[in-house]
């Protein structure tokens, strides 16, 4: 594999919402991401830039998604094809804060395999909020059975 030349510095997840207010609301007051400096002309044209630490892209072929759906209690109803997921200090802390601005748990806090305790939330437009907490670090689980990047992984 070779190594880009220029890779990207920051992940951007646009979320077009028509409820503005109720959406910075949730990810801004409500889960407390910083704000930024954005710009958007008048009117209407409103955006929200907002920070939430470090970002990744999780790739996840439709069995691992059915997999973890299951692990976390989703029921097939309410199973989307994007979600945001959050890493939080108290996965039970976050669920309760949320709740508490009436956001609805679609799956409450969860050990899952993977070493991290899973919920997920209902989150404005449509996206569904998973909060996970990591209960072992990278080099820790990476000594653990299953725990390989793609390229490595047994077919």
């Amino acid at each position: 594999m070779t190594t880009p030349t220029n890779p990207p510095r920051q992940l951007r997840l646009i979320i077009e919402t028509d409820d503005f207010d109720e959406a910075v609301h949730f990810y801004r007051d409500v889960l407390g991401m910083p704000e930024q400096p954005a710009f958007a002309t008048e009117g209407d044209d409103r955006v929200s830039i907002l920070h939430a630490g470090t970002a990744t892209i999780e790739l996840a072929s439709p069995a691992h998604v059915r997999a973890i759906d299951a692990i976390e209690g989703v029921p097939e109803s309410q199973q989307p094809t994007l979600r945001i997921a959050l890493e939080v200090d108290d996965t039970e802390s976050a669920v309760a804060s949320v709740a508490e601005h009436g956001t609805a748990t679609l799956a409450p806090a969860t050990r899952t395999p993977f070493q991290t305790i899973n919920a997920r939330v209902q989150g404005p437009a449509g996206w569904q909020v998973t909060f996970f907490q990591e209960l072992e670090t990278v080099q820790d689980r990476s000594a653990r059975d299953g725990f390989t990047t793609d390229d490595r992984r047994p077919r």
